[in-house]
């Protein structure tokens, strides 16, 4: 069994993590989408021109968080293909990962703060790219807004390039990383009311506590299967090999 290979469980989980962690998003991004929103001219604020910049701007960040995985992926392949058990160990550490993911998103252990504060050098070195392109009025400019804060410093994309680290090759990456992407959308799309009620019921303990649950039996899922190659005797994976149930 490969669980990390492209198959529907691994790729729909993905999109449910991005939708769990959306109330985490508008947290982190949220402000960001209103202050591209507020940044437009009065007199150009149209629903439809709105509409299209909110979008360009999360199509811009999901293409971003695509290219990580698929560069992260790459890198996993090269280090699995000089010895076929750090493979094992990349697999081991993305479940791990996971875990700490669903700790973060039900409060019970922030861990993953220390993570992000790993990325914030590079976002120093990027960020100020996202200035330049302010006032967004235009699609292609939100497309490229969005495509900079992509790499905004958060565990939670942490805890899936992990995921995507393990992926095996740079589609497999790309693919995880863009189903998680497309779940952080409609907490990110939603305006005004709606956008209140989904982030009181995302962040309601209840929700937040099933969440948790939910990726952490994903990710003991993992673990298990790759228990076998644990036992004496039994065969390491080919480097570039994906062995499925």
């Amino acid at each position: 069994m490969n669980p990390t290979g492209l198959d529907l469980p691994p790729l729909t989980a993905a999109f449910v993590f991005g939708l769990l962690g959306g109330a985490h998003c508008i947290g982190m991004c949220g402000g960001i989408m209103s202050a591209l929103t507020f940044a437009v001219p009065p007199s150009m604020r149209s629903p439809a021109r709105l509409g299209g910049l909110l979008l360009g701007y999360n199509l811009g960040r999901i293409a971003s968080y695509m290219l990580a995985g698929a560069l992260v992926a790459g890198l996993g392949t090269l280090i699995g293909g000089t010895h076929p058990g750090l493979r094992l160990a990349l697999q081991v550490l993305a479940a791990l990962m996971l875990i700490l993911m669903a700790l973060y998103l039900a409060n019970w252990w922030r861990g993953l703060t220390r993570v992000e504060a790993l990325g914030r050098r590079l976002w120093r070195h990027i960020e100020p790219l996202g200035r330049r392109l302010m006032p967004v009025v235009r699609i292609p400019q939100a497309v490229a807004l969005g495509a900079v804060w992509g790499w905004l410093p958060c565990g939670l994309v942490y805890s899936m390039l992990a995921w995507s680290l393990a992926g095996g090759d740079p589609a497999r990456g790309a693919a995880l990383m863009g189903a998680f992407g497309l779940g952080t959308l409609p907490a990110l799309l939603v305006t005004g009311v709606a956008a209140r009620q989904m982030t009181a019921l995302i962040r309601h303990p209840a929700t937040r506590t099933l969440a948790a649950v939910l990726i952490i039996a994903f990710a003991l899922w993992q673990l298990w299967g790759l228990w076998p190659q644990f036992l004496p005797g039994s065969e390491m994976p080919h480097a570039h090999g994906h062995h499925h149930a």
